[in-house]
């Protein structure tokens, strides 16, 4: 299938594709930037003694992927959207109030705490995004990590300098979960500005009676943010090993997105309930935990060990498949 996956040589000329960025098709960079990122991966290499040289190296690529990520229209117009939704649902919210507590267990509880107190809206607002939208938007970054660099003809230019595929491999998965930190982060910001620009504030009520201090609710907060985006990086890790298996980046971001969504109807299918502690999803709005006292600290563990257990199982298929793959692209 062409040149083999540890044969790309040290001099080969990028292909015609290899200006173009990561694929046209996903909205991608341009030729200086791969160029920029193909330089950072040659100075990891220099020599095996210089190893805060390498760190450097890596670093920078990281820097460069990160920044190619940040620019791209596409992420921007996702970042807008997710964040605008807490301003929906707060505007909604006062306008018509919300379910009152006895309506709906769950997520319903919550959101009848928001006309009472506004920091509320934040965790409302992540419970209602973590289940498809800010899936969507990790899926979309980290599914065009690897098959975006191969359809848009830039991979094979990247991997000419001899610094080794799993440390592009880090880099893109990096760089998937920093933007899933960034979502998350933004949507929290978004809806505790809007909660508390719509709705009173002050001390908190939380879900077991217990009353704490404002600013600990706002502690408890950047709990949830934290959690939540172990979620999404574990999600990341799935959608670039599908990545590695494709050349088409909307292959692997509609696969991604099909099995967030099959995962959730199998955990609405009572006769499946046993599956449910092994499905991601199940875990993602674990961190409602931190509305209890005591935090249920046991819970949200096993989520994160669901979590990282995941990000474990798709990161080595991803390594496997990226660095015994042939490229052409």
């Amino acid at each position: 299938m062409g040149t083999a996956a540890g044969a790309v040589p040290e001099t080969a000329e990028a292909g015609p594709g290899a200006g173009t960025g990561t694929g046209a098709g996903t909205g991608a960079g341009t030729g200086p930037a791969a160029g920029t990122r193909a330089g950072a991966l040659a100075g990891i290499t220099e020599g095996p003694a210089r190893r805060p040289g390498a760190v450097r190296a890596w670093s920078r690529l990281l820097v460069s992927e990160t920044g190619l990520i940040f620019r791209r229209p596409r992420n921007i117009a996702m970042l807008a959207v997710l964040a605008l939704v807490p301003v929906l649902l707060g505007a909604a919210l006062r306008l018509f109030g919300g379910p009152d507590e006895g309506e709906a267990g769950g997520g319903g509880a919550i959101f009848a705490q928001i006309a009472g107190n506004g920091l509320f809206l934040t965790f409302a607002a992540l419970a209602l995004l973590v289940q498809l939208m800010l899936p969507v938007a990790v899926a979309v970054v980290a599914g065009d990590g690897i098959a975006g660099e191969a359809g848009g003809g830039t991979l094979r230019y990247l991997l000419t300098a001899p610094a080794g595929r799993t440390r592009l491999l880090t880099v893109k998965y990096a760089g998937a979960v920093l933007f899933s930190l960034a979502a998350v982060a933004l949507v929290a910001l978004s809806a505790l500005l809007t909660g508390l620009a719509l709705f009173p504030a002050g001390p908190i009520t939380l879900l077991s009676g217990t009353t704490i201090p404002f600013a600990e609710g706002v502690l408890r907060i950047g709990v949830v943010v934290l959690y939540a985006t172990a979620g999404m990086a574990a999600l990341a890790a799935v959608s670039l090993a599908l990545s590695t298996l494709t050349e088409v980046a909307v292959g692997a971001i509609a696969a991604t997105v099909v099995l967030v969504i099959a995962a959730q109807v199998v955990s609405a299918i009572p006769q499946l309930s046993g599956l449910q502690p092994y499905l991601l999803t199940h875990w993602w709005s674990g961190f409602d935990g931190v509305l209890r006292d005591p935090v249920a600290t046991a819970e949200m563990g096993q989520g994160l060990l669901v979590f990282a257990a995941y990000t474990a199982i798709f990161g080595s298929v991803a390594w496997a498949r990226f660095t015994g793959r042939d490229v052409t692209a």
